[in-house]
């Protein structure tokens, strides 16, 4: 064969390697690239949990067209990722302080599965958790999804900021997810990350402490037989681990914390639980993990605990604290313990001053009929126009921050952040400029209760 002839057959049989064989229908897709895409919208929001959803919601049922923005693949944050499925607190001292969207979905939420409320009628005392509502998790994601479709809101899952900047009283935000890059132009921004990143990337200021509070991996396990459990042989078997350094005691306090009652647990804490960036989630998601792997295999050593198994892990640590903004007003310990009705309070909060550490937690609870209330101004990053944010990344110090960032204040504040950019959206103004009276008019049209 001459060499021009077989040059040109080696090229044929490499094409026809190269190229896979197609059976019928079958065609080769494109090469892999972000689709790009730009949309507008009245409203968008950012952050898809307690506070988000409630927000998009409100905004949408207002006739404010709306989008949310949520990085994750459902709904409801640290109700349904994190598996904190016991929202808190709607009532004090024999009566509801906070209604609205929020308190529509608990109610549903406990109406679809065939459960009871609490009956709020009788003082809990010291004892807050007696007026938590414990709710179905996966059951709550299906309505709040429900809810917003119903509403008018379009989803986007799987996305998440990358660039924010404000041109013409417009703000851009481009986002990235699987396969899109997304640039969504809108009149009025909400941040609902929780760790108020789009206010970060917007170029205004946040704080956050030199140590943050420990998150919280919820899980289940079964399989101990509770008639063979000796608690003071087990401890002393865990104290002798501790002493090894195979455990650490800011994990788990105690063996009888992990084999409670109803089987029902959590991995005591996650020591720098942090979810500002996918780095620190993910060493955040990975300790918690790992510190439950490790007490497993350490548990099925112990008598009685042989057969111990994971029946359920949460997808997500639950994260108590990361950065908060620099608002308009910051909201004080002092002000929250003794019940300060400021001026511009658009909602009512109510939970116990609760801080962890290394050692757990000492709840300080509210003196009686007190009841905390939340000014606009704590919403509004300072300096800024058109920008609100709603959940545990308001304007607040610590003491206080540690009883806003419960799932009912977050619920109120988001529907009170939405209400806010609704009528900035259709007078044209930033919401520190909308009448109050308007905002608080709107809330109580969509079941919000209103402080007096």
């Amino acid at each position: 064969m001459e060499r021009r002839s077989m040059l040109k057959s080696m090229g044929v049989l490499s094409l026809g390697m190269a190229t896979p064989r197609l059976f019928a229908g079958e065609k080769l897709a494109e090469p892999y690239e972000n689709r790009k895409k730009e949309i507008s919208t009245d409203i968008l929001v950012v952050g898809g949990g307690t506070a988000g959803t409630i927000a998009a919601i409100q905004a949408a049922r207002a006739g404010a067209k709306t989008v949310l923005v949520e990085l994750g693949s459902q709904l409801g944050g640290t109700i349904t990722s994190a598996g904190v499925s016991f929202p808190g607190i709607f009532h004090a001292w024999g009566k509801q302080v906070i209604g609205g969207i929020g308190w529509e979905l608990v109610q549903e939420c406990v109406t679809l599965n065939d459960d009871q409320l609490p009956n709020f009628s009788i003082p809990h005392g010291r004892n807050h958790p007696k007026h938590q509502v414990w709710i179905n998790g996966p059951l709550f994601t299906l309505l709040a999804e429900d809810k917003c479709l119903e509403a008018g809101v379009e989803l986007r899952f799987y996305e998440t900021p990358y660039r924010i900047k404000f041109k013409k009283d417009r703000w851009i935000v481009e986002t990235v997810g699987k396969g899109t890059h997304t640039k969504i132009t809108c009149k009025q921004l909400i941040d609902c990350t929780g760790n108020a990143l789009v206010t970060s990337m917007a170029g205004f200021d946040v704080l956050r402490e030199a140590e943050t509070q420990p998150g919280t991996l919820l899980f289940t396990l079964e399989g101990y037989d509770k008639s063979k459990l000796n608690m003071d042989h087990l401890e002393h078997r865990y104290t002798e681990e501790l002493k090894k350094g195979d455990m650490v005691r800011e994990e788990f306090r105690s063996i009888q914390g992990v084999l409670n009652s109803n089987g029902y647990t959590f991995s005591g804490h996650v020591l720098g639980a942090d979810s500002t960036t996918s780095e620190t989630h993910t060493a955040t998601n990975i300790n918690g993990r790992r510190a439950l792997y490790k007490m497993l295999r350490f548990l099925r050593t112990l008598p009685g605990c042989e057969h111990t198994r994971v029946v359920k892990v949460q997808t997500e640590t639950g994260v108590r604290e990361t950065y908060r903004i620099d608002g308009l007003h910051q909201v004080t310990q002092s002000e929250y313990v003794n019940g300060k009705v400021f001026e511009d309070a658009i909602s009512y909060a109510y939970y116990p001053i609760d801080i962890h550490d290394k050692t757990g937690v000492h709840p300080e609870n509210l003196a009686e009929n007190v009841v905390a209330t939340i000014p606009l101004r704590a919403l509004i990053p300072r300096g800024s126009k058109n920008l609100l944010v709603a959940g545990r990344c308001l304007s607040s110090d610590r003491g206080a921050n540690s009883a806003l960032r419960v799932q009912a204040p977050c619920m109120s504040m988001g529907q009170a952040a939405a209400a806010a950019a609704v009528l900035a959206s259709r007078s044209g103004k930033t919401p520190a400029e909308v009448p109050l009276k308007d905002i608080r008019h709107l809330l109580e049209e969509h079941g919000a209760i209103i402080p007096s």
